[in-house]
């Protein structure tokens, strides 16, 4: 786990950089963008601060949420999976909510609190709640290599609201489930029906929350990630009340820190560049973490972990990254720079 010295330097960082996205989206156009092939725009031509904060983004959803599997499993050792999510979330969306609001952001409205209500419950509820409850079962670098189908779902999705796939991508899709078929060979990675069955729902849901957000009429800004986190939290935490979850003993330090990091780094930074992503780029270039978390948490759970890792791992690698090569080559892949 980190040590307190690089604890604070990368929260110095990390506060610096989800200032700088929040802002830049804070000062874009007042309207909910929608996506269309037509309003795209190629991310060579956006602006040199837009391109590099895309690029910041895709490397935080890249690599940090690749972390964020082997940090539910740490923090699974002392916290009860939904009460993990909600005091996750409420902590979260409660630190964000304060920032904006101490900077001028105005509250949301009734209409943008309830779309924030369905993106909520598919994205954080349905999506990361089923994770950490699967997560009891289902070791982390597979959890990873299951939601890498997030694209495919995601492809599929855009077409209810007249998306039109590019061949590239689908073979980009389609490559990369070859990659995770290889991966799922990994003889160390065993877990139950009932748990590969909860991370594909968490996948679907999550996916289905990713595309509805564009269309609904959201929170300007940073204060979508608020707000979702938020009622993510409470629901989260009620559910956990519901199901009579509880702490058994004092949380140990190792899970204690983990819950910390889930919070700073697996939410308030991931989650914000995850968002503008989402605002920023094609669905299937912003969903294309998906490919490059199995292997990072592979790797982790190897290094960290105690995981073992055998030579299907390593030969699902390069088609997982040519993968990430074909759907990163697609045309208009920028949305309308504001």
């Amino acid at each position: 786990m980190l040590n307190r010295q690089s604890y604070n330097e990368a929260h110095r960082f990390t506060t610096s950089k989800v200032q700088q996205i929040m802002t830049s989206q804070a000062t874009s156009s007042h309207s909910t963008p929608q996506f269309t092939t037509s309003d795209a725009q190629p991310i060579e031509t956006a602006s040199p601060n837009r391109r590099l904060l895309v690029i910041f983004s895709l490397l935080v959803v890249y690599i940090v949420w690749g972390t964020t599997y082997l940090g539910i499993r740490f923090a699974l050792e002392s916290f009860p999976p939904y009460f993990l999510m909600g005091s996750r979330f409420l902590a979260a969306g409660g630190l964000l909510f304060v920032f904006l609001r101490a900077r001028g952001a105005p509250m949301p409205t009734r209409v943008q609190w309830r779309s924030a209500a369905i993106v909520a419950v598919l994205l954080l509820v349905f999506g990361m709640g089923s994770v950490a409850l699967a997560e009891q079962s289902v070791s982390s670098g597979l959890t990873a290599t299951l939601v890498a189908t997030s694209p495919l779902w995601a492809l599929l999705f855009s077409m209810l609201w007249g998306g039109r796939p590019q061949r590239i991508e689908w073979a980009g899709v389609a490559l990369g489930i070859a990659g995770v078929a290889l991966l799922s060979r990994e003889g160390a990675l065993q877990a139950n029906p009932a748990g590969i069955a909860l991370v594909m729902f968490a996948t679907i849901a999550w996916s289905l929350g990713s595309i509805w957000s564009r269309h609904l009429p959201m929170p300007k800004g940073a204060m979508g990630n608020a707000a979702e986190m938020l009622i993510g939290g409470v629901i989260l935490t009620v559910l956990s009340v519901v199901r009579g979850e509880h702490l058994i003993g004092t949380p140990t330090v190792s899970a204690s820190a983990a819950l910390i990091y889930l919070i700073v780094f697996g939410s308030l930074l991931t989650l914000t560049a995850y968002m503008y992503l989402l605002d920023t780029v094609h669905p299937t270039l912003a969903t294309s973490y998906a490919f490059v978390n199995p292997p990072i948490a592979l790797f982790l759970g190897v290094l960290l972990g105690g995981e073992h890792l055998t030579g299907s791992a390593l030969l699902a690698l390069p088609v997982i990254f040519a993968a990430l090569l074909l759907i990163s080559l697609r045309k208009n892949d920028t949305k309308r720079v504001h």
